[in-house]
């Protein structure tokens, strides 16, 4: 059976810096400044840390740092323009070399890229996320009787609140045997792949065509970013560059407006995508990772731990956030976008211990104390 794991190394590295709960509303970046790369295109305008006033000693640290927790990718957007774009390869891994041509897999990052995919899939008029489910994927697509099941909702996936069973031999099963009841919709949280998974079948049934034509019809086209869902088992995950996944960042920071055109109008479900999505773990959107609440439920766990996901990041900072530390994190407050790819830091689903050690060391960087 599937085992909970409870973080108590995360516990013991942010005790002492647990925040209050800020509820904050995201604010609107500046345009007056703001830069997009050309799509498709080398071009990308660059700042030097110097010029923004960095602690240029302390970003040899950080990057020290993070050569030695097997980073592959590091990338820090101001306004848009690169910042910082490091990338390791052969010192730290028997895979090769590593530039910003090579292609790497989001993971669970990837999650935020569905949910943005959700949301223009209801722009379009092709779904409602309070639809239910089963009128995509059709009767019987779980375990549950049909009762239980026409509870579950599109927005439930998103929110990872459908009361599935979690205590199963792989969460990653999307067979109907694999998901049993456990509580009704909207009563439990737990980070559970296969409901989530099954949100790309909900789109693609939605659309009309596969989920990678929808994605490259709706996103990728717009944006100037390659990469494509490569099926893994019972995953979809996404692969691309690290500059792909810095144009996807770029995108969240400007509320899904790409220099001057619209990628996703809808902001109330933007807003909602960054805001807390439920009581029950308030650091959740909709596939989204907040911080600055003054609680977390942690991958793995039903526990919720009175601290918030990075007490050293900004509290406005929200993030999609992947296994073995995919990260994109989006600071409205500061019109940043921070990239790390790699490999494994620790053996977290998600390390959040290593992402917040991260930020403190780029809060040196920045020098934010």
């Amino acid at each position: 059976m599937y085992r909970i794991l409870a973080p108590l190394v995360i516990i013991c590295a942010f005790i002492s810096c647990t925040k209050e709960d800020n509820d904050h509303s995201t604010p609107d970046p500046d345009p007056s400044d703001m830069y997009f790369p050309p799509l498709h295109s080398a071009e990308w305008d660059t700042v030097t840390p110097l010029s923004l006033g960095w602690n240029e000693p302390a970003l040899d640290d950080l990057k020290t740092f993070l050569e030695d927790h097997g980073t592959r990718a590091f990338l820090v957007l101001k306004d848009g323009r690169l910042v910082v774009e490091e990338y390791w390869g052969d010192k730290i891994s028997t895979l090769g070399s590593f530039d910003r041509h090579s292609q790497w897999y989001w993971a669970s990052a990837g999650k935020t890229l569905t949910a943005f995919l959700v949301g223009r899939a209801q722009e379009d008029g092709l779904l409602d996320i309070y639809d239910r489910t089963s009128d995509y994927l059709g009767e019987g697509w779980t375990s549950l009787t049909q009762d239980q099941e026409e509870k579950i909702l599109i927005r439930h996936q998103l929110t990872m609140t459908t009361g599935l069973d979690y205590e199963t031999e792989s969460l990653d099963c999307t067979d109907p045997v694999c998901l049993q009841y456990k509580a009704d919709p909207g009563k439990q949280w737990f980070y559970h792949n296969a409901p989530y998974t099954l949100l790309e079948s909900v789109v693609s049934e939605a659309a009309g065509i596969s989920y990678n034509g929808y994605t490259d019809q709706t996103i990728e086209t717009e944006i100037g970013m390659d990469g494509s869902w490569i099926k893994l088992g019972d995953n979809n995950v996404y692969w691309s560059t690290a500059r792909d996944v810095a144009r996807f960042g770029h995108l969240l920071l400007n509320k899904g407006q790409w220099d001057g055109k619209s990628v996703l109008g809808d902001e109330a479900f933007l807003e909602e995508m960054t805001q807390s999505s439920q009581d029950i773990n308030p650091s959740y959107g909709y596939l989204t990772w907040l911080n600055g609440k003054g609680s977390v439920v942690l991958p793995g766990s039903t526990w919720s731990f009175n601290f918030s996901m990075a007490p050293d990041a900004p509290d406005d900072l929200y993030a999609a956030m992947g296994k073995n530390g995919q990260f994109i994190d989006v600071v409205p407050s500061e019109n940043l976008v921070v990239v790390r790819m790699g490999e494994a830091p620790d053996n977290a689903l998600v390390p959040a211990q290593f992402h917040n050690e991260m930020w403190k060391k780029l809060g040196e960087v920045r020098m934010v104390y």
